[in-house]
């Protein structure tokens, strides 16, 4: 764990280049990730803090650090919301209606293939039961009106099953790093760890008192940027006290206004759970897809953090690999000022009247602007805003509609 240069606030300044490198581009993995599945979160109710702040020792921002990454919590069930907003434009139910095909589909066309299913959790509030023991039992179940999706690791199986259709998806977890394939975060642990990757000297990390959670005595943790210009306002992780587990996340825009994520148990326990809990045979006439039938699937390692030490294996390790497939792809600015930026090879999205019906379109989505660089469209969320150029240049990260111009001014 990176130095920090005082008890309440610090900045991780001693990490070293590499570290630097790895944080500067995983700090586009929780709204990227976000992203790439679909959208975003609304404040959670109340409920999901009880009221009072328990009377802890005092501790650290480093120790409280520290004591997340030490936290080997192997046996946990419990029950969590989790809510996103991003604010994407409305497209008058092309949204939703494309995320429904999307959990309707999957890679190899059934409801219960976890690569389509969970991208739900991508988008308004939602409430999950989940169960672990040991890094071979996981359980995961999404909460629906009438129906509910259940993802269950036992072993070297990986069962997704889709009450609603009746249809059931069949893989198997693989212990080869190199199958490793991403998952949208899904619990206040997966969102921590994400955004304490993206901790340098550009950040202020101090502690803010205590709360319960859950029913939990919990520390609270709050990452800020030091920098202007950035879109994010501030992370909040509610750590438990005795097991260091982070127990909710909620991240803030610089916008104010509702959460653009928030993540919390309502519910906890840290006894074993059953072992019944984890076990599942496909219900009689159910429809089953096996794994080698509906290609790669994305299932393989459901379950990577809940081992002991397991990192997230989806967040990028550099500014590189966060383009990789994407030529050309580097980053500019520092801090949580970051840009990813690329050169796409073409002309721009179409506008206006030369760009017909759809130029159209795109101009009710995005903002007309100019500058030294010519003129292009920006693309604005809650969190992450768009830069593309009308000679297909792209600027991305979490700023500012002003910081990516100026970013691109400064290209020219």
């Amino acid at each position: 764990m990176a130095p920090y240069a005082s008890d309440d606030s610090t900045t991780g300044g001693e990490a070293d280049e590499r570290r630097s490198g790895r944080r500067k581009a995983a700090r586009y993995v929780v709204p990227v990730t976000v992203m790439g599945v679909a959208a975003a979160t609304i404040g959670l109710v109340p409920a999901l803090a009880d009221s009072g702040d328990p009377d802890l020792p005092k501790i650290t921002a480093q120790q409280l650090i520290e004591k997340i990454a030490k936290s080997d919590v192997q046996q946990l069930s419990g029950t969590v919301k989790i809510s996103t907003d991003l604010g994407l434009p409305d497209l008058g139910g092309l949204e939703s209606s494309l995320m429904s095909g999307a959990a309707g589909q999957g890679e190899g066309g059934s409801s219960a293939d976890p690569t389509a299913k969970l991208t739900e959790l991508a988008s308004g509030t939602h409430t999950l039961r989940v169960a672990a023991d040991g890094p071979d039992k996981q359980k995961l179940s999404l909460l629906e009106n009438a129906a509910e999706y259940s993802l269950v690791h036992n072993g070297k199986d990986v069962w997704g099953y889709d009450s609603k259709s009746n249809e059931v998806y069949h893989g198997t977890a693989s212990e080869s790093p190199q199958h490793v394939k991403e998952q949208p975060p899904a619990t206040p642990k997966d969102f921590a760890e994400e955004a304490l990757k993206a901790v340098d000297d550009t950040t202020s990390v101090t502690v803010d008192g205590t709360a319960q959670v859950a029913g939990r005595d919990a520390y609270k943790l709050v990452i800020k940027p030091k920098q202007s210009g950035s879109t994010v306002g501030a992370v909040s992780v509610a750590v438990d006290a005795e097991t260091g587990m982070p127990l909710k996340f909620t991240l803030t825009p610089a916008s104010g206004g509702a959460a653009v994520v928030d993540a919390g148990f309502t519910q906890v326990s840290f006894a074993k759970p059953a072992a019944s809990t984890f076990d599942f045979t496909p219900p009689k006439g159910a429809k089953v897809t096996e794994e080698k039938d509906a290609g790669k699937g994305s299932d393989k390692d459901f379950g990577k953090g809940f081992e002991k030490g397991g990192p997230r294996e989806h967040a990028p390790k550099s500014g590189d690999d966060l383009g990789k497939g994407l030529d050309g792809m580097k980053t500019i600015g520092e801090g949580w000022n970051s840009i990813a930026t690329f050169d796409t090879g073409g002309e721009g999205m179409p506008s206006g009247e030369a760009g017909g019906d759809l130029g159209g379109f795109v101009d009710s989505l995005g903002d007309k602007v100019t500058g030294k660089f010519g003129s292009g469209t920006v693309f604005s969320t809650r969190l992450v805003n768009a830069l593309i150029t009308d000679d297909g240049k792209v600027y991305v990260g979490l700023v500012t509609k002003d910081t990516l111009v100026k970013a691109a001014d400064a290209g020219k």
